[in-house]
């Protein structure tokens, strides 16, 4: 059995993957073992992408207390019904508004950096042949970083909401849940299941940004490239779902489902929106990954 790690280089697996003089590898080498999760996942945290990022996901909930605790319209009670409106109501009024606001952008961003460098960056550093050369078959090598970098990017979408929930009950307190557009009260305790679920359908709309930042990761050496693209793919979707004439073709857009979340939290809940999403979602992230996957085996790596 052989993988080959690019032009006139091959790398042949021994009996029992013990490689042999024979078969041409060196004693001892098991492509299984190459690149462990644990040592790609120090590798990640200790760049400083990553605690610049995680900072600022886990300040920005405090951030949003401060700008309503100290705001011109703290403490005045609110007569329309905006989720804006409705954040200091309580702790999950407070952090579905921290997750309203950030979905959209930051949380993209998030996503396209964590997804978007992970093999441009070692393109860029000129250390990724060497990887290679280790030697690490290729699909190991891009299997290792995908989860890595999705690891990193589930816990980046996840980490917000829940850090605006503490924020927000601890100094708006644990109350019921008013609903944005009718005012309506949900208990907090049947809603709090619910924001789970949001938490999880939000993270799943996330993965076409991150697919899509990784097929970019591995076509280019430049990861501001990746993440651009990546971030772009979004600004783009969402300038198409506001042209009406495209009528029923919006739905499969990547963005048309991201706010379908808001009606899990509603006094009857509605999952329809948030099915149609997940569908489309996964569909988009299976073929960009499968695409990620076909182009780096036959890249030539020559950096």
């Amino acid at each position: 059995m052989s993988d080959t790690h690019g032009p006139g280089t091959a790398v042949t697996d021994g009996p029992a993957g013990t490689g042999s003089p024979e078969s041409g590898s060196a004693s001892g080498y098991l492509p299984g073992r190459t690149l462990p999760l644990a040592v790609e996942a120090v590798r990640q945290f200790k760049r400083r992408r990553t605690l610049v990022m995680f900072g600022l996901l886990l300040a920005l909930p405090w951030v949003l207390v401060i700008a309503f605790t100290f705001g011109a319209g703290s403490g005045q009670p609110s007569n329309t019904m905006r989720i804006s409106d409705l954040a200091t109501e309580g702790g999950l009024n407070f952090a579905a508004f921290a997750l309203s606001v950030s979905a959209g952008f930051l949380l993209v961003v998030a996503v396209a950096l964590f997804c978007g460098d992970t093999v441009a960056s070692e393109a860029g550093w000129s250390s990724l042949r060497y990887l290679l050369a280790a030697p690490i078959p290729r699909d190991r090598l891009l299997r290792q970083k995908l989860i890595v970098a999705t690891g990193y990017s589930a816990a980046a979408v996840i980490c917000l909401p829940l850090m605006a929930l503490l924020a927000g009950t601890l100094v708006f307190g644990w109350n019921d849940v008013r609903v944005p557009g009718t005012g309506e009260t949900v208990a907090a305790l049947d809603v709090l299941p619910r924001f789970g679920i949001v938490i999880i359908y939000v993270l799943i709309s996330q993965s076409v940004v991150a697919s899509l930042a990784f097929l970019l990761s591995v076509s280019t050496d430049s990861p501001l490239g990746a993440v651009g693209g990546a971030v772009g793919l979004v600004i783009v979707s969402n300038i198409l779902q506001a042209v009406e004439a495209l009528g029923s073709l919006r739905e499969s857009l990547p963005t048309f489902w991201n706010t379908a979340w808001l009606d899990a939290l509603a006094p009857q809940p509605d999952y329809g929106g948030m099915v149609k999403g997940v569908a489309v979602s996964i569909t988009y992230s299976a073929v960009l990954i499968a695409f990620a996957f076909r182009r780096f085996r036959r890249r030539d790596i020559v950096s």
